[in-house]
Parts: structure tokens; sequence; C-alpha cells
């Protein structure tokens, strides 16, 4: 039997987020605005726990709490308070009220469901034989145009966040896939096997099947630079169905979306949490990368969900600045990485990330604190 979570907040977007991490990870979620129906739904819907924001209108968190303890019907639920509070004294009155467990906003999906978890487990409720781990991020890395260092970044990038939890680059460019090139597998050709199949039947077993394992721990789902490959007919969403299903397997996926914008690519922006669109300090690279954001703001690309990223490959003192790179874009860089031509090609002639080739580089330091910086967003 699915566990039933109570989830009351009335911030609608946080009622959203906090409900949407819980049902990825298996559970059944109802919801409540306010104290008071909160107190009604907590004896009509018989949940098995609840998450509660302390900051409500009507009713605050810590007297939906008490109530909650001193009714015979709810005494016995389990009770997470949840706010952007971290005075000592808020916690202390939660606890004091009854509260089992405390967390502070924000905090990451798998945070949230671990306290859900473990509470549950505190309390003697067992866990659906159907539960399965919270989805993970999908970061898309798509590039301006050709030629700007958009696989290198990608691959580094996913092999840094592979340090904090399993993580899986994808290389959906049919025909062109240099990943595979960068990290010594020159063939592989999963992705062409999966594309090949409709989409109902994308599965996590189907997909294990074709997912390599580099000696990073990072694992990869790769094209080849076989020709053939891309004249396949590859379903949009049978890609989409691909990217879901690592989304069910790995804490974070890393897309490397190829340049510039095709019926597939449009698919795919619709499955991601965050797209990385890669520029270099060059007005065409900038105009082009101006184009495609007006472009794929209509498909849910916002200003918000955009992250820019500046890749310097070869030092020159003609290049646009960065500052002035913003402002032909309208949009803030997230990163800028300076150039290092010797280390991107020693690392990629031993088929390593460069963290792993040589970490003490700057341009290693600039990505892993890139790395860092998408995780947190």
């Amino acid at each position: 039997m699915t566990q039933k979570i109570l989830v009351v907040d009335d911030d609608e977007e946080g009622l959203k987020l906090i409900g949407l991490a819980l049902e990825r990870a298996g559970f059944q979620i109802i919801v409540a605005p306010n104290g008071t129906q909160a107190l009604e739904k907590a004896v009509s819907e018989t949940p098995d726990l609840v998450v509660l924001d302390v900051m409500m209108p009507d009713m605050d968190g810590v007297e939906v709490c008490r109530r909650l303890r001193a009714n015979p019907v709810t005494q016995g639920l389990g009770i997470i308070m949840f706010t952007a509070k971290v005075m000592v004294d808020d916690k202390v009155a939660g606890f004091e009220a009854g509260a089992d467990d405390y967390l502070t906003k924000p905090t990451r999906p798998a945070e949230l469901v671990a306290h859900v978890k473990a509470l549950l487990a505190r309390r003697g409720v067992p866990l659906a034989a159907t539960e399965r781990t919270a989805d993970g991020t999908t970061l898309g890395f798509l590039g301006a145009k050709g030629g700007v260092g958009l696989s290198t970044l990608a691959g580094n990038i996913a092999a840094s966040l592979a340090a904090k939890g399993p993580t899986v680059l994808v290389d959906f460019r049919l025909g062109q896939g240099t990943l595979g090139l960068l990290f010594g597998q020159p063939r592989a050709s999963g992705i062409a096997n999966l594309v090949s199949r409709p989409a109902a039947e994308i599965n996590s077993k189907v997909v294990e099947a074709e997912l390599l394992k580099h000696a990073s721990g990072l694992r990869l789902l790769l094209s080849s630079t076989r020709p053939k490959e891309a004249n396949l007919n590859a379903s949009p969403e049978t890609m989409a169905a691909i990217v879901k299903t690592l989304r069910s397997m790995a804490r974070s996926v890393v897309v490397d979306l190829g340049s510039g914008l095709s019926r597939q690519t449009a698919r795919l922006l619709r499955e991601i949490d965050a797209l990385i669109l890669v520029v270099e300090p060059h007005r065409a690279a900038l105009l082009m990368a101006h184009d495609i954001m007006r472009e794929i703001e209509p498909m849910g690309i916002t200003a918000a969900k955009l992250n820019i990223v500046l890749v310097n490959r070869a030092p020159s003192s003609v290049q646009i600045t960065w500052q002035e790179a913003e402002q032909i874009l309208g949009h803030e860089m997230l990163a800028v990485i300076s150039p290092a031509p010797e280390i991107v090609f020693q690392a990629a002639e031993a088929n390593q990330p460069i963290a792993v080739f040589q970490p003490s580089a700057v341009i290693a330091n600039q990505m892993g604190k890139l790395a860092e910086e998408l995780a947190k967003r």
C-alpha cells in the first residue's frame, strides 16, 4: 500500500515543489493550503505523515501541530515541520508542540524524501513495495553553434557530479558522438540501439543494457561517429522516454544536446530541469545564441531555467569581453571558463576528465565550481 503524505503550505509554489518531490518518490500526496483544512484532512484522509509549513496566515504550523497531537484520532501521526526560518527558538517551539523532525527551506528533494522515509521507518510504517527513489536532476547542454567546447564542458561537469552521486552522461548527437572519443569509447552506439525502439519499449532494463562505465565512476550512454547513425529516424518521444527513464536511475543526468535547435532538441527541452547554453566570445556565436534564447522561451525555458556559460578556447586580445557578451545576450553569465588548450588536449588523449587528469589546474577548479553551482540551482 502506498504511503499517504499530507503537505500543508499556504505558498502555492512551495506546495507544488514539495508535493512533486514526494510524488516522484512514490508517495500519495494530499495537500492543504491552510491550517484549518489541514486539521480536517488529517482526520478524513488518514495520512501516514504530515509535512507542515510553520508560517501560515490563519493558523501557524506550531498551532496546527499542537492540535494534531491533542486529537486522539491524529495524535499518532508523524509530523515534519518545514519552514524558511532558521532561528533556534522556532525549532524549539515546533518540537515542544510535538513535531518529530524539522527542515528549513530551501531543501533538496533528496533530503526531504530521506527525512520522510526515516520518520516513517521510526514509526513502523512499512514502505510500499512499488516505492522508487526520487528522480534525479537533468541538465541539458546546448551549443550556440558548433565548435564552442560544448562536449568538453558537458563531460567534465558530469564527471564532477559523479563524485557526488550516480551520474549518467548522455550524447544524443547521432553520427557526431565526440563524447565517446573523449572517454575512450569511440564505437559505442547505445543511443542508436535505443532510438530504434518505440517509446513504449523504453524502460530501465533496456537502458541499463546500453550503459557503459568509465574509470571515473561516470556512466555513459553514447552515440558514435559512424555516419550511418546520423541517418537514423530518431523519434523525439523515444528520446524523451530515454531521459525520463534515466532520471529514475541516477542522481544527475547530463545531456549533450549538440548545437542549435532541432525537432528532437525542442522535445528534450521539456524533460530537463536546467539548460546550459554554451557560447564563445565572438559576435557571431553570441548573436546565434540570442536567437536561440528567443526561440526557447515559449518552450518553457525561462530566464530562471537558463544558464549561460562563456568558454574561452584560446587566449586573444581581440575577443569580446564577458561584460559585452552579457549586454548582447541580455542575460548574465553563470560562469566564464579560461582557455587551457594544452590541458584539454592532453586530458582527451588520456581519455580522462580534466578534474581527474590534472585536478590542480585552473580550468578544473572552474568546472568543479560550476558543477557545484548547477547542483545548487
